[in-house]
């Protein structure tokens, strides 16, 4: 059997063009292999049938941001929550929680946490996550600095146990 030139020349074009194409609908094709395994696997397991429950585990929402504490000017007044404003009440201001969300605050510099409830907001350009009352900072342990990088776990509506 005799090879043209010109028909050698051909196929390596044609192979060099065709390869990444084949290569793109052969990973397609193991994706699409791969979701078909996998749901015909998870429909097959018995506990996945309608009759059982479905899962109540909700996955918890954290939030890193700076907190600072409030002023003492403050004390007295209505929060946005209609309740009176107390620097010795575990409470915060939050602009991206609903009002009456409990939350865990902990300080990231030495670890120290508090639940404190959402009552009030904050000035819309304020850039802080949360501002605590005074009771809350004085546990968490920045009084003296003013401001600290915190991490909030949302944790409901409902107050969480006393520990």
């Amino acid at each position: 059997m005799q090879i043209n030139e010109d028909s050698f020349y051909l196929e390596l074009y044609l192979i060099a063009i065709m390869k990444p194409i084949l290569k793109n609908c052969l990973c397609l094709l193991l994706l699409f292999s791969a979701i078909v395994f996998s749901t015909s696997i998870s429909s097959a397991h018995p506990s996945d049938t309608a009759a059982s429950k479905p899962s109540t585990v909700k996955a918890k929402r954290v939030l890193y941001g700076m907190a600072s504490f409030y002023a003492n000017s403050f004390n007295g007044k209505e929060t946005a929550l209609g309740e009176i404003f107390s620097q010795k009440k575990m409470t915060c201001a939050c602009n991206v929680l609903p009002l009456g969300t409990w939350i865990k605050v902990t300080n990231l510099r030495n670890g120290r946490s508090v639940l404190v409830k959402t009552n009030d907001r904050l000035h819309p350009r304020m850039k802080r996550i949360v501002d605590l009352s005074r009771a809350a900072a004085v546990q968490l342990g920045y009084v003296s600095h003013g401001l600290t990088r915190v991490k909030v776990e949302v944790l409901g509506k409902k107050q969480p146990p006393k520990n």
